[in-house]
C-alpha cells in the first residue's frame, strides 16, 4: 500500500467550496488504495489578517503569543477538511502541530523542525484513517506553540513525508508545476517535467516562488520525491527528485529573477586583515542575509566592497554599515534600491563552457549593463538595473531556447 502526503496551500483551501474540492481529491487518492496524510495551510489571506491584528494590538508583540495567534489559521482549515471527509463517509482525524507532534527548536516565528515522532499517526493510517495535519506549526520542548516562517507548510509536508517514509509528497498549489521562467513575463515558458533538488534549490533561492527553500533542503536530505501540481486539475506537474543522466543533458533548465534585493557599496575600505569581518559581523548579528559580494583589487592600501541584502533589510543594513565604515575609516557608503538579480540555472553547466559568455552577450545585445556577477557549479547570476528585469528574463529565456525544446548539452 502506497503512502502519499498531500499538501494544499492557502489558495487551494481559500473557501468552503475549495475545501470540498480538496476533500474529493483526497478521497479519490484514498479510494485508490493509498494511505493519505494531508497537510494544510491557512485560508488565503488569513495569516496576513492575523499578523495585522497582532500589529494593531501592540507595536512589538511577544514572539510566543504571536505564534499562538498566527497558528490558528491552520487550525480552521484542518478541522473543516476533517469534517468534510467525515460527512462523505471517511474516517478522518485532524492534528495540530503540537498534537502530531512536530517537534521544533525554540526560535519563534522561524522555528526549525528537530524531530517528528510518528507512532500515533501510523496507527491511525493502519486503521484506514485519513490524517489531516496543520502545516506551518510545531511545538518546542517546553510545550510552546511555534511556527516555521512564511511558506512553512511546504516544509511541514516534506518533513512529515520524510518521517513517514512516504512514497511521494504532492505539493498542490495554484500553478501546475515548475516552469522555465515566470509565465507572466514569458507566456511561452514551458513546464519542466522533472528537476533535480540542486536545481530547485538554486531556483528557489534566486526568486522562484513555487517551493519554499527549506522544504527542498528537507527533500534532498531525506530523498523525498516531491510532485508539484495544481489543485484545480489532474494534469501531471513537475517532479523534484535526485538528478539522473537525462537532466545533465540540459544546459539551462530555467531563468529566475528577484526584485527584492538592494545593493550596498563601501568605498575606501582599509585593505587589512579583519576589515571584512568587522563590516559583515554586525549584519550577521542582526540576522540580515548578505547575498552577492564583490571586492575590488587593492589600490593604495584600500579596496571597495559591494554586496546585496534583502530589500526589506536595506535601511537597517545601511545604518549598521555606515557605523562600521566610520569605525574602520572607510571613505564612503552608497546604496541602490533599484536593482534586480536575474539568473540562469542548469546541471549541464557543470561540464560545459561558454554558458556565462552566452548569457553576457545576450544581455549586452539589448544594452543591459551587468553590475555584479556570481556563479556556482549550476548557476550564473547577474545584478542589473531593475527597469530591465523583464527584458532580461525574456532575452535569456530566448537565448537558451527554453520556449521549445531546451538547449541540450550534447
Amino acid at each position: 500500500m502506497a503512502m502519499v502526503v498531500q499538501k494544499y496551500g492557502g489558495t487551494s483551501v481559500g473557501n468552503i467550496d475549495r475545501i470540498r474540492n480538496v476533500a474529493r481529491r483526497v478521497a479519490r487518492c484514498h479510494d485508490e488504495g493509498s494511505q493519505v496524510v494531508v497537510v494544510l495551510s491557512a485560508m488565503s489571506g488569513e495569516t496576513n489578517r492575523l499578523v495585522a491584528l497582532a500589529n494593531e494590538m501592540c507595536e512589538l508583540p511577544s514572539e510566543r503569543e504571536y505564534d499562538v495567534l498566527v497558528a490558528t489559521g491552520e487550525q480552521v482549515t484542518v478541522a473543516l477538511l476533517a469534517m468534510c471527509l467525515q460527512s462523505m463517509g471517511y474516517k478522518a482525524k485532524s492534528y495540530l502541530g503540537w498534537q502530531f507532534p512536530i517537534q521544533t527548536d525554540t526560535a519563534h516565528s522561524r522555528a526549525r523542525i528537530m524531530d517528528i515522532p510518528d507512532d500515533k499517526v501510523r496507527k491511525d493510517l493502519e486503521e484506514g484513517t485519513i490524517v489531516v495535519v496543520a502545516g506551518f506549526q510545531g511545538v518546542d520542548h517546553g510545550g510552546n506553540v511555534t511556527t516555521l516562517g512564511r511558506g512553512g507548510s511546504d516544509t511541514s509536508a516534506v518533513a512529515v513525508a520524510a518521517a513517514l517514509k512516504a512514497d511521494v509528497c504532492e505539493i498542490y498549489t495554484d500553478v501546475d508545476g515548475v516552469y522555465t521562467t515566470d509565465p507572466r513575463i514569458v507566456p511561452n515558458a514551458t513546464k519542466i517535467e522533472k528537476i533535480s533538488y540542486e536545481e530547485m534549490l538554486e531556483m528557489a533561492s534566486l526568486g522562484a516562488k513555487v517551493l519554499q527553500i527549506r522544504s527542498v533542503e528537507f527533500a534532498k536530505k531525506y530523498g523525498v520525491v516531491v510532485h508539484v501540481r495544481s489543485s484545480f486539475d489532474d494534469i501531471t506537474g513537475t517532479l523534484v527528485m535526485k538528478e539522473d543522466d537525462e537532466m545533465e543533458t540540459v544546459l539551462v533548465s530555467g531563468v529566475t529573477y528577484n526584485r527584492d534585493e538592494a545593493k550596498i557599496s563601501v568605498k575606501g575600505v582599509p585593505d587589512q586583515p579583519g576589515a571584512a569581518a568587522k563590516l559583515f559581523t554586525p549584519l550577521s548579528e542582526a540576522n540580515i542575509t548578505v547575498d552577492m559580494i564583490i571586492q575590488n583589487a587593492s589600490d593604495g592600501g584600500v579596496t571597495d566592497m559591494t554586496f546585496t541584502v534583502p530589500h526589506a533589510d536595506f535601511k537597517k543594513a545601511m545604518e549598521l554599515v555606515q557605523k562600521t565604515a566610520d569605525a574602520i575609516g572607510a571613505r564612503e557608503v552608497a546604496g541602490d534600491e533599484t536593482i534586480a538579480k536575474v539568473s540562469i540555472v542548469g546541471l549541464g553547466m557543470r561540464s560545459h563552457s561558454g554558458v556565462a559568455s552566452k548569457m553576457f552577450q545576450a544581455l549586452s545585445q539589448e544594452g543591459i549593463n551587468i553590475q555584479m556577477i556570481a556563479t556556482s557549479e549550476i548557476k550564473v547570476s547577474c545584478v542589473v538595473d531593475a527597469k530591465y528585469t523583464e527584458l532580461a528574463v525574456r532575452v535569456l529565456h530566448d537565448a537558451f531556447g527554453l520556449a521549445g525544446d531546451k538547449v541540450s548539452a550534447e
